[in-house]
């Protein structure tokens, strides 16, 4: 490429970023060669693919930064290529570009139905197609490096649509407290938190979004906190986190999990008072002020099951009454309890 064709591009904003991967999906290989000169010559890193299957496989070994997709192939189609690209947690934030010579309504109705970013029409014009390209990865470098530092900070992120449960987006560290506390790996969040958000929204709406009570799971000491952030805001190929009490795009609501651990807690209560592990994760909740219920929730036990614990923690205290309790782990352990 000649200094002037690097002027050109610059100037129509399709400098490459830090070279990155492009996988265009075509089964025309006269189109495949058409682009992948040009972006080649740009300075991306190309793949190809010329079928549905080895796209979606392709895309998920290699995790390219973009995706250039033929609306119309042969057997799977580029709608359902897309379609399945969003339902990974892997791939589902590259975005996408449909091509394709289909320009009525409900084409491009259905691209970005299917997920799409952006399309362009064939025949292909490839300093369109990079102008447009470069516009979509300078969006999605700025997702990125907003979700990696919240990520740094312990506040991991994701977006959960209320109506199908489905994950629309999760950061890695989302990805992998979800895992260690529900076991949870698809493209739906687990069945708690579902059925907590679909009652945080009935019951309070969007306006009191921050003043939904949090969803906790505790695993061995391990607290993860769920808060329900703000609504979002329909973005390119998913959602990004929106004003608070904006409107929800298709029900899509953001969510903040952060973890603590309240193992040396747990442990300080277990030496202080002699009661065993349960039972001060129990009494640890007692001072905290909630109930069985709320209790029983959050260790996945029944409630009745919580009052049985009770009954051997009161004896061991030497007290008659959660109240009493509580006010002795308070005295005693109030700075650990925080």
């Amino acid at each position: 490429m000649t200094a002037h064709d690097s002027d050109s591009l610059a100037s129509a904003g399709a400098m490459p970023l830090d070279g990155d991967l492009v996988l265009i999906v075509d089964d025309q290989p006269d189109n495949l060669a058409v682009l992948h000169d040009a972006l080649d010559e740009a300075g991306y890193t190309v793949l190809v693919a010329t079928d549905g299957a080895s796209a979606l496989q392709r895309a998920l070994a290699a995790q390219p930064d973009i995706v250039l997709l033929d609306a119309m192939m042969p057997g799977m189609d580029g709608f359902e290529v897309a379609r399945r690209l969003k339902a990974e947690a892997e791939t589902a934030p590259i975005p996408i570009v449909f091509m394709t010579a289909l320009t009525e309504t409900e084409h491009v109705v259905a691209a970005f139905g299917a997920g799409g970013a952006d399309y362009v029409t064939k025949p292909i014009q490839p300093r369109e197609v990079l102008a447009r390209i470069a516009a979509h990865l300078q969006t999605a470098k700025a997702q990125r490096q907003a979700r990696n530092a919240l990520d740094a900070f312990g506040h991991a992120t994701l977006v959960l649509r209320a109506d199908d449960g489905r994950l629309v987006w999760q950061t890695p560290l989302a990805r992998r407290l979800l895992r260690d506390h529900f076991g949870s790996e698809g493209p739906y969040a687990p069945t708690p938190m579902i059925d907590w958000l679909r009652r945080s929204v009935a019951t309070l709406g969007a306006a009191a979004a921050e003043a939904v009570p949090p969803l906790v799971s505790v695993r061995g000491g391990r607290r993860l906190t769920l808060k329900l952030h703000a609504l979002t805001e329909a973005g390119d190929g998913g959602a990004e986190p929106g004003g608070e009490g904006s409107e929800a795009a298709d029900g899509e609501w953001l969510i903040v999990a952060s973890e603590s651990n309240d193992a040396a807690t747990i442990e300080a209560m277990v030496q202080a008072f002699k009661v065993t592990a349960r039972e001060a994760e129990v009494l640890y909740w007692v001072a905290k002020g909630k109930t069985n219920r709320d209790i029983g929730d959050i260790l996945g036990t029944s409630p009745r099951t919580i009052t049985k614990h009770m009954e051997h923690i009161l004896p061991k205290l030497g007290v008659e009454t959660r109240t009493a309790a509580a006010g002795m782990v308070l005295q005693r352990l109030g700075r650990l309890l925080g």
